[in-house]
């Protein structure tokens, strides 16, 4: 029979105990319970596992004309440039070093120095169980049940808010249930994360494809999706080559872009910079940058309806406009000093029978906004709809995988076209029998 353990073991155990409980709770650093706050003055920050997101209070001025300026945001921890990537209080930022988040009435809430929100979850339901504010791994800031630790189950999330940045599995789109919309939204400059003048929107109309405001003026279309790419960003199909996939996401519940990455190691970033640029970046771990792997390098051709209707936009030629084949320049005296840009009109008015079709090869397609989409057919049976519509101007396929599916027809005016060397898509153009 073995003896019994000495009471120096059981106190040693019980010292073990303790110890590994207050280890536990030392690191375990990317919660916030209802019990616990975050401030200003505590320098405490919210570390995501694998240490590669951080949340915390960071300053971007100290200029004594405006104070300090103090915000809530995440940042990448992992690198030595330290990149924003979402901010609470962009537009209500801490005048003092005071300030303190916490969870009130299962609600995340921004203090300043007098106690007064600056900055809430704003929920209006109320959690059955006491609720935990967590930064997860993709640097995704949720609000979620104590008792119900269910993945994609979460009373608010920050990837619903972005600011300028898109993270890997970061949607911005529309969710067709509670018609709530996400986009990008540019910082003031380069240290000033309050909103700026640049918009990065999925509109929803139609077919669904980006549009780039500056403040409400509408700079940049990027043409639908076709299945691999949308069609004006013929050039972000290069992203494969960095180990990004793109993905668009069309169903009952929401409309939405994401990307992913092929390896969790990459650190890859898209933003919409304070001048409107639109960007991708990617973490370089050997020489600590952030490459820059891509950008939207805006051309003439890419200005939103630069050549009126009825006519396409081209680089390689001068004019750089060009009216389709059985169309002339609207303005004969600005066509003659090499000025089309007034658009294009028909030699002859179309009949409801007799029309035939002209192919335009490697095309962003018009304006989708109004345009009639059905997925179930393909290109036959397209183009038989569009020959039986008078008020028909142009069909093209919806999806250009597999030899081509779906069907989007055009009853309007043919609006902001280019031409591309490389990447576009084929659109067939009624024009009359003769033309």
């Amino acid at each position: 029979m073995r003896g019994a353990l000495p009471n120096s073991y059981h106190s040693y155990t019980f010292f073990l105990f303790i110890v590994l409980a207050l280890f536990r709770h030392v690191f375990s650093t990317n919660t916030l319970s209802s019990t616990e706050t975050l401030t200003i003055s505590s320098n405490r920050t919210i570390v995501s596992p694998g240490d590669v997101f951080e949340l915390g209070f960071f300053k971007t001025t100290t200029s004594s004309r405006n104070g300090d300026r103090w915000y809530l945001g995440i940042w990448y921890k992992s690198t030595s440039d330290r990149a924003y990537v979402w901010v609470a209080n962009r537009d209500s930022p801490l005048s003092k070093s005071t300030g303190t988040l916490k969870i009130s009435y299962a609600n995340l809430v921004l203090l300043d120095h007098s106690n007064t929100p600056v900055w809430s979850t704003n929920l209006k339901r109320t959690a059955k169980s006491p609720v935990v504010a967590e930064l997860l791994a993709n640097g995704n800031f949720v609000l979620r049940d104590s008792k119900r630790n269910v993945r994609n189950r979460f009373l608010w999330q920050s990837f619903d808010f972005p600011v300028n940045t898109l993270l890997p599995e970061m949607k911005i789109g529309r969710n067709l249930k509670t018609g709530h919309k996400s986009f990008l939204s540019s910082w003031r400059s380069p240290h000033d994360p309050s909103s700026g003048d640049f918009a990065f929107k999925l509109d929803t109309q139609g077919l669904p494809e980006f549009y780039l405001y500056r403040n409400e003026f509408l700079l940049f279309r990027s043409g639908s999706w076709d299945g691999v790419r949308f069609s004006g960003m013929p050039t972000m199909q290069k992203w494969s080559y960095f180990g990004v996939v793109n993905n668009f996401i069309e169903n009952r519940e929401e409309v939405a872009y994401s990307f992913k990455v092929t390896n969790q190691s990459l650190h890859s970033r898209f933003t919409l910079t304070s001048e409107g640029l639109l960007q991708m970046f990617q973490w370089d771990s050997t020489s600590l940058v952030w490459n820059l792997i891509w950008i939207l390098a805006y051309e003439e051709c890419d200005l939103y309806q630069i050549c009126g209707p009825y006519s396409y936009c081209d680089m390689k030629t001068s004019p750089t406009c060009n009216c389709i084949k059985g169309f002339v320049p609207k303005n004969v005296t600005a066509s003659a000093l090499g000025d089309i840009s007034h658009g294009c009109v028909r030699k002859s008015r179309l009949n409801c029978h007799g029309n035939v079709f002209f192919l335009v090869k490697r095309m962003k397609l018009p304006d989708t906004s109004t345009a009639i989409v059905d997925n179930r057919i393909g290109l036959h049976e397209c183009e038989e709809r569009c020959s039986q519509n008078c008020n028909c101007t142009g069909f093209a396929n919806k999806d250009i995988r597999n030899g081509g599916s779906g069907c989007v027809i055009w009853t309007r005016e043919l609006r902001d076209m280019r031409n591309y060397g490389t990447g576009g898509q084929d659109l067939y153009v009624k024009v009359g029998l003769y033309d």
